[in-house]
């Protein structure tokens, strides 16, 4: 038995659900009632929150980042680069992360995911230089601390430039050693069931930087492990001429080769389908991050959201390099105005965007519990106040969310315990955060 009061979050100025309009009920991490117009909660001897100024959403999920490269935001030498050479200027600085540095771009990612509305969060990690072993460890303690959901993967690169890949030595490991740290990973840290707080996938970074041997064995070892896959595909034209001279075919003929096209995996970006990959990929419910911001500054291209509905649509601010920020409410925005010019108003609303950042992104994480406020499913809410002269003048507040530029919740739930209170993550100091974070940032630097 519990021994905190049921949670009535009362009267919300909106919120993202039918039949919710005086509020929601949450005790034991659960949504346990929706309370509808004119009535009162079934559930006795509740405490009461006023949401009154508030505007209540399911918790956004994040479907792709990379939290390290939050210490190479703004690189000149990557700057007015697309992905090839951006990667090629920023992996020699990656090669220089230590475990101080991780947890500190860490740190810095999830606050800021947290603080943007984010209840969940994936990471995708793959740079192993000598002394990292430990990073996927590293990450689960700073999640821990900071109260937030995750689905942390441990990546992997094990094809370097003098094998004909990308990376430099220095940051790649050998097959066996990737395989057996994946499956340290997932028995130290993987939870089952619907309250898992740490989860973990495997993730080898893409096909230009790993072995067929190790795509293929990764497929085989997350089946077994029963865990979820994710990869890179499709991002830039430049993947799949690299695909057809490496392998003589297309990146997702050669996913269906590796054991990879089924509903465990899900890809990040997803640019570059023609439509005969797009029907294929809906037939196997292998999901798709789309990464707005991060496409648009590498100039990438554009994610066919519309025709992969089929399939599933998450959102994913991607990494800090790219994207440069972990904002996802500002992401959602960005996703709404990118899809709304490719297909127009009567195809793309501000509740479609929505939509992408929260149930979608649950079925990109294989979390049907996440991502919507329905009786049963998880507390994990965002709350954001309309009080910044950004939303003066509003007719909706839901729309104004989208429309006007929320970028920071006021609240913030992750399986019914208060993660952000008053704009605010409780305990976290982060003007030390930023001057430690930005220190170790001049240390990569630097070299």
């Amino acid at each position: 038995m519990s021994d905190t009061k049921p949670i009535w979050i009362r009267d919300p100025l909106a919120v993202l659900a039918d039949g919710a309009e005086r509020g929601i009920v949450v005790t034991d991490g659960r949504i346990v009632e929706l309370v509808p117009a004119g009535a009162t909660p079934a559930t006795a001897d509740v405490a009461v929150f006023d949401a009154s100024a508030h505007v209540v959403l399911p918790g956004l999920i994040n479907t792709h980042h990379h939290f390290y490269q939050t210490l190479t935001r703004a690189l000149p030498a990557a700057m007015d680069r697309e992905l090839f050479p951006w990667l090629k200027a920023l992996y020699p600085v990656w090669a220089r992360l230590t475990p101080e540095a991780l947890e500190l771009g860490v740190t810095v990612a999830m606050s800021e995911l947290l603080l943007s509305g984010c209840t969940t969060t994936t990471d995708h990690h793959y740079v192993f230089p000598a002394g990292l072993e430990d990073a996927v460890d590293i990450e689960v303690g700073v999640a821990s601390r900071l109260g937030v959901r995750v689905l942390l993967t441990r990546g992997s690169m094990n094809l370097s430039q003098r094998d004909g890949g990308l990376p430099p030595d220095s940051v790649v490991q050998d097959e066996d050693t990737i395989l057996a740290d994946s499956a340290r990973v997932v028995a130290r840290h993987h939870q089952r069931g619907a309250d898992a707080m740490v989860q973990i996938a495997l993730a080898p970074c893409s096909p230009f930087s790993v072995t067929t041997s190790l795509m293929r064995a990764t497929a085989d070892l997350a089946d077994k492990l029963d865990v979820r896959l994710h990869t890179h595909l499709a991002e830039t034209e430049d993947e799949n001429k690299f695909c057809q001279q490496m392998y003589g075919c297309r990146p997702l003929d050669y996913l269906e080769q590796c054991g990879w096209l089924n509903a465990r995996t899900w890809l990040a970006h997803g640019i570059f389908f023609n439509a005969d990959e797009m029907k294929r990929l809906g037939k196997a419910k292998t999901t798709i991050s789309h990464c707005a911001c991060s496409n648009q500054l590498l100039a990438s291209g554009c994610c066919p959201v519309c025709e992969m509905e089929e399939a599933g649509v998450g959102i994913g601010v991607d990494g800090s390099a790219s994207n440069d920020g972990s904002n996802l409410m500002q992401e959602v925005r960005a996703a709404f105005l990118l899809q709304r010019a490719r297909y127009g108003v009567a195809k793309v609303s501000h509740k479609d965007a929505l939509r992408w950042a929260t149930k979608g992104s649950a079925a990109c994480v294989g979390r049907p519990e996440l991502g919507e406020i329905a009786v049963g499913k998880a507390a994990d809410l965002a709350l954001f106040r309309l009080d910044e002269l950004r939303f003066s003048g509003h007719g909706d507040p839901l729309a104004a969310l989208v429309l006007c530029g929320a970028h920071r919740a006021d609240r913030v739930m992750v399986g019914g315990r208060w993660a952000v209170i008053d704009g605010a993550i409780p305990g976290l100091d982060v003007a030390d955060l930023i001057r430690r974070h930005s220190s170790a940032a001049r240390l990569m630097r630097m070299g």
